[in-house]
């Protein structure tokens, strides 16, 4: 059995096992397993090892590449005793003893090293820990990741080395250490620490000359590249070689009194049961990584209250605490809090300083020179330093170090713009958890056996959670201190009683007073939109139509909206939409309801009325020859989104489908029963084109309740015709069937042959898709003989169309065309409608396959294509596709057969359409 295994990567990447060294292959492949080594023991996914590992290039077939290297490294470390590569779910796993990777030993040294007490055994393990160095670590690679390592591993490494003097000018090595030191000041010549080891050392060894030069040089730099002084240590320590200090030829403790700065320890407790945020744990890691020039390393993470960022901090500095050796200062600002006053700068830095040890009564009273005096004490030293909860730049700016071998972290609602703009802060906004972390939260709260005892219970609390870290955190109160009731009670309690369940009288434990913080900054103003949003139609909204429910002027719109992203109360998203997370739109939701009713109503009804007149100006584009819905007059103040081409009213569509859903909702709750019904029939041809039949089947259903309480009887006749199309569409014959009799039937009472025309087609495609051609044709020769009745050539063109398809499908194929060739006629004689051209077109391309024509139905097919795509029509695209299949195989022309094929089998599974994506798969698996 092999015990002798030796992992490398403070050097180039190495494994030696038994003093025989493993081959492991070429560079990208010793870079996965560096990447693996570096976290070993932890789950790594596959995507972070393909970006660490090759950057911005990943290879072509990246994970396919990636899983060769590992199951390479898999058959070499299977000769390793006690070493394995595993599978885990999330990612890899390479299991093995930490002691037998370089880094993780030197990183065990260290920190043994500097808890030791004996100062003999504690130099002995610092130097065993800097024994482990032979180099660049992870030479292999020269990606993004890996340079932040090695800068992070050189700051490590520097503080180790430092650590190493101090302790060893303690115990009187003086003359050993010179050497190094020289080389350690050549290489940071701004480094005060280095600076006064080396005059240490340089004293004591007899050199008080050298020591004083260097003393001069330093300060000579210090002023020339950072217009400052050398801070009290350095001052001190000149003064004591100068007047050859007896104190400094002590060999236990002189090197305390040359250093006499305490090292304050002031971060919190770390976090209980943290889970996850790799990808946030290793962004603020790449933030701060060491530096010993440029500006100082900040990072700025922003997020709604509550959403964990005190927790991710305090959890990232506890774990790379070993990087800051002189220090950590934390101090919670109140930016946000039940006090409601943030802590004044000039208060801080009196706490700062007297952590640094300062003298009461020699701390300054002005905050500017408490500011110098606090970068002169940190200037130089590797400290840490925690600002959260910060009210805003202007409470940050007098802490910040000003040397860059001090990092800075600030929490805060807002997102601190100028201290981005002005400090180079590196900006983390933070957001929910994803599933698998907030899963993995209530784990921890709540113990594995329990979650696994009810799986869907626990789905579900984190999906009323909304995966909100807080949220997660009360409900894993509410269940940890009730073990004996089940999991689905508090997720009943949340879905009937949501906001409330998460209130609480100790406002640090109430979701809704947490979020109350984050609103006292805010202009009445901004206040109002805040509400506003929390009861507007749909999941997210732009600023046209913001501006309208608000009753704002668009640049005030905007400047408040921008103004809510700031605070963290809302996000802004691609193609200018603003999001809010549900919980906190339902606390605005809960604001909204103080609102005077006429107030809160009249808001609504602007949203509506934007959402209503935009999208019947769209329905005029789309299909201009469409009769018209007369509208009534919007609201005072609501102007339509200016739309000018049938593509722009397609796109806006597609972007505000979920919001005119919700529109028409709201319409409907509030009684507002004429504009439910706008709602559907604007959405008309969208619907058509689109094939959001479920969606359509929604809005005609609401359509029809809301036509019972309309003066015109055609509303109801509309309602039942559309809700016919849209059950066909989605395979519902016999429900169809009884919205279009029930159509006809209300026609006939009207006396409106038009509507009874239009109750006949759809009643034929029904019929049609149900296979009775016979009695689709009898529906259609009816809607014709209506149309001839009113001498509506228009509509004699549709009717013609159809029944063109209808005979096709029954294989009277000269009766087909007839009826072609005559849609096209009246069509281009007296509307010219494209949509109707490219039915036909793909009816004569039918009949001309079943015929054996099929260079000619490929023509018309092409055809049909070339009017729908324009249009948008996605709907008739996708079968017109799936025949055109049909005929290119038949040609022989299988590529092109293959190409349509994907591409209507994509259309299909966008639209819902499974049965017929389910054959057009098969066809396609018949191509091979």
């Amino acid at each position: 059995m092999v015990t002798a295994v030796e992992f490398r990567v403070l050097g180039g990447v190495e494994a030696e096992v038994g003093g025989a060294r493993l081959d492991l292959g070429h560079a990208k492949q010793r870079g996965v397993l560096a990447v693996l080594l570096v976290e070993a023991n932890r789950v790594v996914p596959a995507e972070r090892l393909l970006d660490r590992v090759w950057g911005g290039d990943p290879p072509s077939r990246g994970r396919n590449t990636l899983y060769n290297y590992l199951s390479r490294l898999r058959a070499v470390l299977p000769a390793v005793d006690g070493v394995s590569l595993l599978r885990r779910s999330g990612g890899y796993t390479l299991a093995v003893d930490a002691q037998n990777v370089d880094l993780h030993r030197f990183r065990d040294l260290a920190a043994r090293g500097r808890a030791c007490d004996d100062d003999r055994e504690a130099v002995d393990l610092l130097d065993r820990a800097l024994g482990s160095w032979r180099g660049e670590p992870v030479s292999d690679l020269d990606t993004p990741w890996a340079r932040d390592l090695r800068a992070t591993l050189a700051g490590e490494l520097l503080a180790v080395e430092l650590d190493h003097a101090d302790l060893a000018l303690r115990s009187g090595r003086h003359a050993g250490l010179l050497p190094g030191l020289s080389a350690r000041a050549a290489r940071h010549p701004l480094d005060e620490r280095v600076a006064a080891q080396l005059m240490l050392a340089l004293h004591r060894d007899g050199r008080q000359a050298d020591a004083l030069a260097h003393y001069q040089r330093v300060r000579a730099r210090l002023a020339e590249e950072l217009g400052t002084d050398p801070g009290p240590p350095l001052r001190v320590l000149h003064r004591q070689i100068l007047t050859s200090d007896p104190a400094l030829h002590a060999e236990r403790d002189t090197g305390r009194a040359a250093a006499a700065v305490p090292v304050p320890r002031q971060l919190p407790a770390a976090p209980p049961s943290f889970t996850g945020r790799a990808d946030e744990l290793a962004a603020l890691s790449a933030a701060l990584g060491t530096a010993t020039s440029g500006p100082v390393p900040v990072a700025a993470v922003g997020g709604a209250g509550g959403i964990g960022k005190t927790a991710l901090v305090l959890h990232w500095a506890h774990d790379n605490a070993h990087r800051f050796p002189d220090g950590h200062l934390f101090v919670d600002l109140h930016g946000f809090s039940p006090a409601g006053r943030p802590v004044p700068p000039e208060e801080v830095l009196g706490g700062f300083l007297a952590a640094l040890g300062v003298a009461p009564d020699r701390v300054p009273d002005d905050r500017d020179t408490r500011a110098a005096l606090y970068r002169s004490l940190v200037a130089g030293r590797r400290m840490l330093v925690v600002l959260d909860n910060a009210a805003g730049t202007a409470q940050v700016a007098p802490l910040l170090p000003g040397t860059p071998t001090c990092a800075v972290v600030v929490t805060g609602r807002n997102r601190l713009a100028s201290l981005i703009d002005r400090h180079g802060a590196r900006h983390l906004q933070l957001d929910v958890l994803t599933r698998a972390e907030a899963h993995s939260l209530l784990v921890a709260r709540l113990g594995a056996t329990r979650v696994a005892a009810e799986p869907d219970a626990t789905e579900e609390l984190v999906d009323l959670c909304g995966r909100y870290p807080l949220a997660l955190s009360i409900t894993a109160r509410h269940a940890h201190t009730r073990p004996g009731v089940p999991l689905a009670e508090p997720a009943a309690e949340l879905r009937r009683l949501g906001l409330d369940v998460l209130d609480h009288d100790d406002p640090a434990a109430s979701l809704p007073a947490v979020l109350s913080w984050s609103l006292r900054d805010l202009t009445d103003e901004q206040r109002w939109v805040f509400t506003v949003l929390g009861v507007a139609p749909g999941p997210d909204t732009d600023l046209a139509a913001a501006a309208a429910a608000t009753g704002l002027p668009a640049a005030r719109a905007r400047k408040a909206l921008t103004a809510l992203e700031d605070a963290s109360l809302l996000d802004r998203r691609s193609g200018g939409r603003y999001a809010m997370h549900d919980l906190i739109r339902d606390y605005a939701a809960t604001l909204a309801r103080d609102l005077a009713p006429p107030v809160r109503e009249a808001a609504l009804r602007r949203a509506v009325d934007f959402y209503l007149h935009t999208a019947h100006g769209a329905q005029h584009l789309l299909d201009p020859h469409h009769d018209p819905v007369r509208l009534d007059p919007p609201e005072p103040g609501v102007q339509a989104y200016p739309l000018t081409t049938a593509p722009a009213a397609m796109s806006w569509l597609d972007a505000e489908y979920p919001q005119l859903t919700a529109a028409q909702r709201t319409a409907h709750a509030h009684r507002w029963y004429r504009r439910v019904w706008q709602l559907a029939l604007t959405l008309t041809t969208f619907h058509s084109r689109r094939g959001h039949h479920p969606g359509e089947l929604a809005l005609w259903h609401t359509a029809l309740d809301a036509a019972a309480h309309l003066p015109d009887p055609a509303a109801r006749t509309h309602a039942h015709q559309f809700l016919g199309r849209a059950h066909i569409r989605l395979g519902r014959l016999a429900e169809a069937v009884v919205h279009l009799d029930r159509s006809l039937e209300l026609a006939r009472a009207q006396g409106s042959r038009a509507h009874q025309a239009l109750s006949h087609r759809v009643l034929a495609e029904a019929r049609s898709r149900g296979g009775d051609n016979r009695r689709a044709l009898e529906h259609v020769l009816l809607a014709l003989d209506l149309y001839r009745a009113l001498d509506h050539p228009v509509g004699q063109s549709s009717a013609h169309a159809d029944a063109g398809w209808v005979a096709a499908l029954m294989g009277d194929h000269d009766v087909a065309r007839d009826h072609c060739r005559t849609a096209l006629a009246l069509n281009r004689e007296h509307r010219d409608d494209p949509e109707v051209e490219a039915h036909v077109l793909d009816s004569l391309g039918y009949v001309e396959h079943a015929t054996g024509h099929y260079r000619q139905a490929a023509g018309h097919y092409g055809r049909a294509l070339a009017l729908y795509r324009p249009l948008g029509s996605t709907y008739y695209t996708a079968g017109t596709l799936e025949r055109l299949g049909h005929t290119h195989r038949a040609l022989g022309e299988e590529d092109r057969a293959r190409a349509v094929w994907h591409e209507a089998l994509e259309l299909y599974l966008r639209q819902g359409r499974d049965a017929e994506a389910d054959a057009v798969r098969r066809r396609l698996d018949t191509l091979g």
